[in-house]
């Protein structure tokens, strides 16, 4: 049975689903807790809404220090992988390696891959990531100082702002030469 849980961050409403293999889900945050708890309601379809047990409930903690400027990595957190392929999960593993306030380009995660011809796959398995932030998609760029696509509502301006929080060097020149 999944479950989910709302909770407020710095710059809004996020939400994170879970199951008895661990996360499902996140959603970055929105404005206010309605159109988290209605993304939820649709990212999640058939979980209920539920207190966070103390595990999920350090995961939260950590998103919310992220959101804050801190840097945790949140390695901490279980990924159902079950219902990601095979190559995502590789994808998604170097992510999360990556830490706060750095960023990797699609082709330095390819070429960690075995083959620096698959950036493209990479940005593919990027953009279905279904935890953002806890694997921090955002931390991936394109080559050349830009930014490189994004997915999420907001699009490059919703990766830039997580990058700023950060401190990310790529926010910094993205910024200062208005690149997208």
């Amino acid at each position: 049975m999944s479950q989910y849980a709302l909770f407020q961050t710095a710059i809004g409403w996020a939400g994170i689903a879970w199951g008895e293999n661990g996360l499902t889900g996140a959603n970055l945050p929105e404005a206010d807790v309605a159109a988290a708890g209605a993304a939820c309601a649709r990212r999640f379809a058939g979980a209920s809404e539920a207190t966070p047990p103390v595990e999920i409930a350090a995961i939260i903690d950590g998103v919310r220090a992220l959101l804050r400027g801190e840097t945790p990595m949140l390695l901490e957190a279980q990924l159902d992988l079950s219902r990601v392929p095979a190559f995502n999960a590789k994808v998604y593993a170097i992510a999360r390696q990556i830490p706060p306030g750095e960023t990797l380009t699609y082709g330095e995660v390819a070429v960690r891959l075995g083959d620096r011809l698959l950036a493209q796959q990479v940005g593919q398995a990027l953009g279905r990531n279904p935890w953002p932030i806890i694997v921090p998609c955002h931390r991936v760029t394109a080559a050349g100082g830009k930014l490189g696509g994004f997915t999420a509502r907001g699009g490059t301006q919703t990766k830039l702002k997580l990058l700023a929080i950060e401190g990310a060097r790529a926010a910094a020149q993205a910024d200062l030469f208005g690149l997208e």
